[in-house]
């Protein structure tokens, strides 16, 4: 239950991050030095998802459909293209480098799962960097634009 929980809350966290302000009094000023700042991170990933509605978060994707993998510095790791990606914010997103290679160990050929064992490796020099523990996988699928169905 709490697992869901967490799950959920990470869903929103995209969209929670555009309405972010820095007080109760900011709510009412419509100023725009009053919004929290986003990182550089997040909002590449906003960017991603704008159109897009979050699933119910899964612990394991399949790996066949899933193969592409875009990584945002301090923010998430992004699986697959196309009308559904899947965004892995991992326990410590502030340890995500693109310059890192993952190198992961799977209990499955054909998915990447939660439990997955996955380290990190500097990429020109191969050095070990880390160990990545991940989340659950938010799934957001592009909605259709009601108006353009009209």
């Amino acid at each position: 239950m709490k697992n869901t929980a967490t799950g959920l809350a990470l869903a929103t966290g995209a969209a929670a991050c555009l309405a972010l302000t820095a007080g109760p009094a900011a709510a009412d000023d419509h100023d725009a030095e009053d919004a929290v700042e986003m990182t550089k991170g997040e909002k590449k990933l906003a960017k991603m998802l704008e159109g897009r509605v979050a699933g119910e978060p899964q612990t394991c994707i399949r790996t066949r459909l899933n193969n592409r993998l875009r990584v945002i510095d301090d923010t998430a790791y992004v699986y697959g293209s196309g009308r559904t990606i899947y965004v892995q914010r991992t326990r410590h997103p502030e340890r995500i480098d693109r310059d890192d290679i993952l190198v992961q160990r799977r209990f499955s050929a054909s998915q990447i799962c939660k439990l997955d064992i996955v380290n990190t490796v500097e990429r020109t020099a191969g050095i070990f960097t880390g160990t990545v523990f991940f989340d659950d996988f938010i799934p957001y699928t592009r909605v259709e634009n009601a108006e353009e169905t009209s």
